[in-house]
């Protein structure tokens, strides 16, 4: 354990003698998570502005103390707290946006950002699916051509409340969890300004749904899914992670009971 040395021997003593007062039941919890500490890990940091070392750890380690407990996947709120907590033990400012804020989820050193999650099955390593990015409740929308390009400016106008995105994946489920930090970058959404927009006029649904295709050349970049179901949402679906950036992937066993 290299980080022994940093702490003070005082709250070691004192931890010691508290762990003395448990219940046994108490004691087998504290002595579950210590366990789960000790199992096989490997956490990788890429070229981050976002994380270092003792942040990648520290977040690692409750992702790791989280599915010590549940074997559901990190849920939006859980990243949001732990980001938070993470980035705030170290020596950045770090602070959520009040609950139901239709922006940012958090400002980072006075940066606004946007926070999203990824756990469905059948998750694709290479493309990204965010199923809910905004709500769409607002303007006209119906069987009208036209109402995709009301949509498509919503979109564009809402990522004008920050400044960057980042998306928790749990790429591959318990025993062997595999989770990645992705930046999706602003300027790859915002190519969608140029997105060849199709109604599916001959859907039953109403308001009917419509996809905003995005292209680099020959390559499909992704597709903005206007969702006409009962949420009326717009969805990014097949995102090429590899215009995406990679921050960090933490890889760990959490061994049965």
């Amino acid at each position: 354990m290299h980080h022994m040395n940093r702490i003070d021997n005082g709250r070691i003593e004192a931890l010691i003698a508290s762990v003395r007062e448990l219940t046994p039941g108490q004691f087998s919890w504290l002595e579950r998570t210590v366990q789960i500490f000790h199992c096989s890990h490997n956490f990788r940091i890429f070229n981050s502005d976002l994380l270092d070392e003792e942040t990648l750890e520290n977040f690692g380690d409750a992702l790791r103390i989280h599915h010590g407990f549940s074997a559901e996947p990190f849920s939006k709120d859980k990243f949001e707290y732990l980001l938070e907590r993470v980035i705030s033990m170290s020596d950045k400012k770090a602070q959520l946006a009040p609950k139901g804020n239709q922006g940012h989820d958090i400002t980072i050193d006075g940066v606004a950002v946007s926070l999203k999650t990824q756990a469905n099955k059948g998750i694709q390593e290479e493309k990204i699916w965010i199923s809910k990015f905004m709500e769409l409740g607002k303007g006209s929308w119906g069987e009208d051509p036209e109402d995709l390009k009301h949509l498509l400016a919503l979109f564009i106008r809402h990522m004008k409340n920050y400044d960057r995105i980042f998306m928790l994946r749990a790429l591959r489920k318990a025993p062997d969890w595999l989770y990645e930090l992705v930046e999706i970058p602003k300027s790859l959404l915002l190519k969608a300004q140029n997105g060849e927009l199709v109604l599916k006029s001959e859907s039953r649904q109403y308001p009917k749904p419509g996809y905003c295709y995005v292209m680099d050349g020959d390559t499909e970049l992704f597709e903005l899914y206007f969702d006409g179901g009962s949420e009326r949402k717009l969805q990014v679906k097949k995102l090429l992670k590899s215009y995406c950036i990679v921050h960090a992937q933490w890889e760990f066993t959490i061994p049965g009971t």
